[in-house]
């Protein structure tokens, strides 16, 4: 159904995270959170470029009218690859600076839904928002130590929730308006099969999920059910992202996070950035238009 995940870039990363393809740039971008780091892969000529980030980056996404919307431990910010400069949109938790943002997606309609978590892992101190016209973010529940996701259907109704430390993939539906209800448990990972990380959903509304500790991506049917895995030769699958002319190039980040001496000899590629082909591509991805 699938190629062999290929490693095209071994940089090594110590939390590899948030990869989005940017169809304006043909190129894929993606964190890596505790070196601070953004990164950008563009396919066509190989290059890889990096900028630092003022503190923990989790996610990146493409702003309508330029630029990139980049969630940073300290609140959202406009950045500009052109000169490096970070500008603050709004803090949605000034109250806890123990939390970090995690993950992101956007809306078919322009809006920006993001998690918070715990810094420290353990405090159920996250949640999840959604970026308003206003520009300030409003909470919308999902409260966990570890939030990734939220991410949609392909029609922005259902969205999906991973409370990563519970191996828990919750869904709730989302009306017209954006108000969420109807949370009800979609899929649970095993503990043999490590913990839910980053979910992305392809054009067939099937939900990818990287599993940390397990090796490998899996792809759940809309009905919960496991339709396909693929395999890694590095523990820490963080988050998948449809990106080249057809969406059907599959990019995943990876993490050397707690990883040992002794296991990173068994597993050196890990931190980088992977590649393979999928039989059932993704879906154009949308820029941030609503509160920026």
């Amino acid at each position: 159904m699938t190629s062999d995940p290929t490693c095209i870039w071994p940089l090594g990363a110590i939390l590899g995270e948030g990869p989005v393809w940017v169809a304006r740039d043909r190129a894929l971008w993606f964190t890596d959170i505790k070196r601070r780091k953004l990164h950008r892969f563009d396919p066509a000529s190989g290059e890889k470029r990096s900028w630092d980030a003022p503190s923990q980056p989790g996610f990146v996404h493409p702003a309508r009218g330029g630029g990139l919307v980049v969630g940073l431990q300290t609140g959202l910010h406009r950045f500009d690859p052109a000169s490096g400069t970070f500008e603050f949109l709004t803090a949605p938790e000034p109250d806890r600076p123990g939390n970090r943002l995690n993950d992101a997606t956007v809306a078919p309609d322009g809006s920006l839904w993001f998690g918070s978590m715990d810094d420290g892992e353990t405090v159920a101190s996250g949640a999840f928002y959604r970026l308003e016209p206003d520009g300030h973010a409003v909470r919308m529940g999902g409260e966990c130590a570890i939030t990734n996701g939220p991410a949609l259907s392909p029609h922005g109704s259902i969205l999906y929730h991973v409370d990563s430390l519970a191996r828990a993939i919750d869904r709730f539906d989302v009306a017209a308006n954006g108000v969420i209800s109807n949370r009800r448990r979609f899929a649970t990972v095993e503990e043999a099969d490590g913990y839910p990380d980053g979910p992305t959903v392809d054009c067939e509304g099937h939900v990818w999920i990287g599993l940390w500790g397990g090796w490998r991506a899996r792809r759940y049917a809309p009905d919960g059910s496991i339709s396909a895995e693929v395999r890694f030769p590095v523990a820490n699958v963080t988050k998948l992202a449809f990106g080249g002319p057809d969406f059907a190039t599959a990019y995943v980040t990876t993490a050397r996070q707690g990883v040992d001496d002794a296991a990173l000899a068994e597993q050196p590629l890990a931190g980088g950035l992977f590649a393979f082909e999928a039989d059932v591509p993704g879906l154009p991805g949308h820029e941030v238009s609503i509160g920026i």
